[in-house]
């Protein structure tokens, strides 16, 4: 896939399913208005949790269109297993980061609904994550997403690229 084309698919996939998981949803559930009155220590962490969130998101994103020349999105996969920039530290940081803007945006309007909104969220990330997801890599990239699967973590950051991470770059 031509990175033109990918950076294309990747836009749309962001605004489909990102916008809707974290966006469209969520909204629905709120109408944005705010709700109890969190302090202002609360609301400031939810609204770092959100631009934290959104800028990893777009990161990530981008990372596979540069990197992947594909997009996330199943039916149109990456030609090459992505592992630079925020994959060193982590496998899924397009799900962490979805969790962080729903979660900024509980704390932001002070919305407990949302904090349930991401439990759901989160197990349905990671029934996708270990029923579809890693398995359909395992088969499209083989010994290499096994490498990489072994030498960065799935859910929690690290804080250094594992030291084989060279091996597993392009």
């Amino acid at each position: 896939m031509r990175k033109m084309t990918a950076s294309v698919g990747t836009a749309a996939f962001l605004v489909v399913a990102p916008g809707a998981v974290a966006g469209l949803v969520p909204w629905w559930l709120t109408g944005w208005r705010p709700g109890g009155a969190y302090p202002a220590g609360v609301r400031a962490v939810g609204a770092v949790l959100i631009a934290a969130g959104a800028a990893v998101l777009l990161s990530a994103f981008a990372q596979f269109a540069i990197q992947g020349q594909g997009t996330p999105a199943p039916p149109a996969p990456t030609e090459h297993l992505v592992i630079r920039g925020l994959y060193r530290y982590v496998r899924n940081p397009m799900y962490l980061a979805v969790l962080a803007v729903i979660t900024g945006q509980a704390l932001l309007l002070s919305r407990p609904v949302l904090l349930g909104y991401a439990a759901a969220v989160t197990a349905a990330f990671a029934a996708f994550v270990y029923g579809y997801e890693q398995p359909s890599l395992t088969r499209r990239y083989g010994a290499e997403y096994e490498a990489y699967r072994r030498a960065v973590p799935g859910w929690w950051p690290r804080l250094r690229p594992p030291r084989d991470t060279t091996r597993l770059s392009r």
